[in-house]
């Protein structure tokens, strides 16, 4: 396990750098100095970021110019609450009704549950897992009777999902590298972060002994992450650079 370890922090040395942003679905977050605007378009962002990483940032990109690049203050001070502007946005299976309805949402979240920071936060510390935290908030977010094609959206771990896009948003949100994730939210700990499993991750994890659950579920993703954690147990999702980078730039191991 030395050497797999070894060979797992020489890649996060060299992806957890700031070139890793520029074409990553976190750049879009990145584009913003207010918190509520780096929240809110790295949320969306996480939301659509599935698929090439090239039509995740084009797509990503024109939610924040239909939100004039304000998306906290369109968000929460826009004369409609039905964001017509938002009807013709399309993104794979994301269409305009479920962007509307995520819009919508956020603004009830903010306006009436203090915030995405705040709701995540209400979860964890039910129990001081992530899992809650999760179950939880979508709970909260999908409250205000969305169509039911607009669910699927927003994974569910009470369902077993493996949660990959909103662990990725907690990535960028609680850890602080000072580099690329953000470590805006305080009160829940990068060490109890999971990891955002999909299928380069997982792929590469089982490569290397780390994973041996074969779906790609919350129960992969407690089993990645218990293993991580033997790595480095107070940041232990540091690890994701390694094995995503790995993954996505079939980048060769030495053993």
């Amino acid at each position: 396990m030395d050497v797999i370890k070894s060979q797992l922090d020489k890649f996060v040395n060299k992806y957890n750098e700031k070139w890793f942003i520029l074409d990553d679905p976190i750049s879009i977050p990145h584009k913003f100095k207010k918190k509520e605007d780096i929240e809110i378009a790295g949320f969306l962002t996480s939301i659509i970021a599935w698929g090439q990483r090239k039509a995740i940032l084009t797509k990503a990109n024109l939610l924040m110019e239909i939100m004039d690049n304000s998306p906290y203050e369109y968000i929460t001070q826009a004369d409609t609450s039905n964001f017509e502007d938002l009807s013709n946005f399309v993104y794979r299976t994301f269409n305009g009704f479920d962007a509307q309805y995520f819009v919508s949402a956020l603004r009830e979240i903010y306006l009436t549950h203090g915030g995405l920071e705040k709701v995540f936060t209400d979860g964890y510390k039910t129990d001081n897992t992530i899992f809650s935290s999760l179950s939880y908030f979508r709970s909260v977010f999908m409250s205000y009777d969305p169509l039911q094609r607009t669910e699927k959206h927003l994974a569910n771990v009470l369902k077993g999902s493996a949660a990959k896009r909103i662990n990725m948003f907690l990535r960028w949100m609680v850890r602080d590298d000072n580099i690329v994730d953000f470590g805006l939210w305080k009160e829940i700990p990068k060490n109890a972060l999971m990891i955002p499993l999909d299928v380069h991750v997982g792929r590469v994890a089982r490569s290397m002994g780390l994973l041996e659950r074969k779906q790609n579920d919350w129960k992969a993703v407690e089993e990645l992450t218990s293993n991580l954690r033997k790595f480095d147990a107070d940041d232990p999702i540091r690890y994701d650079y390694a094995l995503f980078g790995l993954g996505v730039y079939n980048e060769k191991i030495d053993f």
